[in-house]
Parts: C-alpha cells; structure tokens; sequence
C-alpha cells in the first residue's frame, strides 16, 4: 500500500495580486474569469486586482458589473481596475466617480501606456489610485513622478502605484523620489524580473513580456529594491496567451506569461516568509485599502517541479518549466 505523503503545513494571510490578465469578456480563448480565479487559488491568492484591457474594454460599470458578479458566482475575490482614458487609446477620462461607484478599486491603461502629460496630470487629480503601465519604463517613470509631485502642489492628494518595475535607472528614480519624502508612490515588480535575465531568453515565446527581460545589473537592482522597500509589491502580471501563440518564435509571439501559480514559491525563496508576505499580502492590502482576512496553507518545507502541463490557468506555457521549487500552497 501506497503510502500518503503529508506536508508540515502553517497558515499565512492569503496572497493579493494586483496585476492579472484574465481575459475576459473578449478572449476567453486565453483564459476566462473561472480558470483565472482557479490558478489564483492554486496559488494562495484569495484576491486579484484584474486589468481593463478587455474586449470591450473595462472603462463602464456594464463590464465592471459582469466581472464581479463572476467573481461571486466562485466566491473569490476580484477588484476590477478600471481604463483611465476611455477604450484606453483615447484621451477623455473615464468617469472616477461612476466606475468607483460600480466596484473599480483603481485605473489604469494597461495595454497602451498614458502617454499625455496633461491628461495623466488630470488623472492624478482624481485622487484614485493610478496604477501606471509603463513600457519606455524609465523614461515615463521619470515625467510621471513629476507630474505626481506637481499635483501634490496643486494641493490635490494622488496616489500613483508603478506597474511591473523591472530596469535600474527606474528602481533608482523611484528610490529618490521615496527618499525626498513623498507618499502614497508605491512600485511593483514580478517574479520573472528577479528569476531570469535577457539570457534567459530562447527561441520560443515563453520569456516574451513587457517591460522586456533585463541584464543582470537590472536583475540584482529589482532584488535590491525589495530589499530596501523600494519595491512594495510583488504582483505577478499573469498575462496567459493561447498555447500555440507562446510557443510561436519569440518575435511573433505576444508579450505576457502566466505567473499565478509559481509566485509564492519563487518570493520565499528569495526573501523569506515574512518579507513574502509582506510584499504579496500585507502591502496590497494596505494600497488597496482592503480588508481581506481569508488564510491558506503553506507547507514552507515542501520542494516540487514545475509541471505547466498540471497549472489550471489555461496557457500551460511557463519559463519556469522545470524548475524545482520550495514552499508550496496547499489546497484541500
């Protein structure tokens, strides 16, 4: 007979993710509300902060309205950021009040990056949070800190979170920008920008992503910037693609990889429990102003290999392929 294998499990404060792609309404080829929310709690999470770039995009409360009564339907969590500009290409805000009111917990234009300095300064005057998708990442970094200290000076209050950190010079203008005093500018990064660098990179589209791979000087830099609080979140960006499109060439596949169930695993190695936790739960609660008590288990000692093959997300696609990993969610 078989014997049972048995972990030595602790409870944790379930994770939040504040940057997924769950595809749906519009591409649900890719991945749809239902098996999203199935890698989430694979993953530990109990809360994911979905993108706008949709079809239709998320920038009413008819799509708003249609994502949270899905997430309801599977008991789980979703704080639906909302488009800043509508159908995210245009430059006419969105209205704040409205979309709030309808359940958006934030906005951004994930998918194409606000590039109009007046009207990303009109967004900030919204005093919403503003999560910033930047892909000339230390470039637009640097114009929206200013355009963040402006509105402070104007008298308004902004809250302005940076998506997906991944180069040095960006962690270096963010770490200024805190050190001189400023508050509610928060940053992220995701797990593959402290795993894998450019040389990483093979043939396929399993390591395509935006902001793109970096060298290991930017490797080391976001490590550091988790470190020393520069970096406040580690979200995951789970953007999950079509099988057959991640396995094109690298230049014609798209960007995004899914990172829902690997995360955790990769933040306790590199950090710790505390500091894990402190980056994937405590700090987004706190940003979102959210009030999420649900627990899960961890099993801090468990090694396992990545098999994409068994993920729930639909892609099955990962870089992380292979890989063996310590400290695993377990879901009865």
């Amino acid at each position: 007979m078989r014997k049972e294998k048995t972990y030595k499990t602790i409870e944790i404060p379930s994770l939040i993710d504040m940057h997924v792609h769950f595809r749906e309404p519009g591409f649900e080829y890719k991945e749809t509300i239902e098996t999203g929310i199935q890698a989430a709690k694979a993953g530990g999470f109990s809360g994911v902060c979905t993108m706008p770039n949709t079809n239709p995009v998320c920038d009413n409360p008819k799509i708003i309205k249609h994502i949270l009564q899905k997430a309801k339907k599977y008991r789980f969590e979703i704080y639906p950021i909302a488009a800043i500009t509508k159908n995210l290409n245009s430059l006419e805000l969105v209205d704040f009040k409205e979309l709030k009111a309808a359940g958006a917990i934030g906005f951004s234009n994930d998918g194409l990056p606000l590039l109009d300095k007046d009207v990303f300064l009109e967004a900030l005057k919204s005093e919403e949070l503003i999560l910033s998708h930047c892909e000339n990442e230390t470039q637009e970094i640097s114009w929206q800190i200013e355009q963040f200290k402006k509105a402070i000076v104007l008298g308004y209050n902004p809250r302005l979170h940076f998506c997906h950190v991944s180069k040095k010079e960006s962690i270096d203008l963010i770490r200024k920008a805190k050190k001189e005093g400023i508050k509610n500018l928060t940053a992220e990064t995701a797990p593959h920008y402290f795993t894998f660098t450019i040389d990483d990179i093979d043939k396929t589209g399993r390591f395509k992503m935006n902001p793109p791979l970096g060298s290991i000087e930017d490797k080391r830099a976001v490590m550091n910037g988790l470190l020393d609080n520069t970096i406040d979140v580690i979200a995951t960006d789970h953007a999950p693609h079509s099988n057959e499109e991640k396995l094109k060439p690298y230049f014609e596949s798209p960007n995004g990889i899914t990172g829902l169930e690997t995360a955790f695993s990769l933040a306790y190695e590199l950090l710790g429990l505390d500091r894990a936790l402190e980056k994937m739960a405590f700090n987004p609660r706190k940003i979102l102003k959210i009030n999420n008590k649900k627990m899960v288990k961890f099993a801090p000692d468990e090694t396992w290999i990545v098999v994409p093959s068994q993920f729930k997300s639909k892609c099955k696609i990962s870089p992380y392929k292979g890989m063996k990993l310590k400290g695993k969610i377990i879901n009865d």
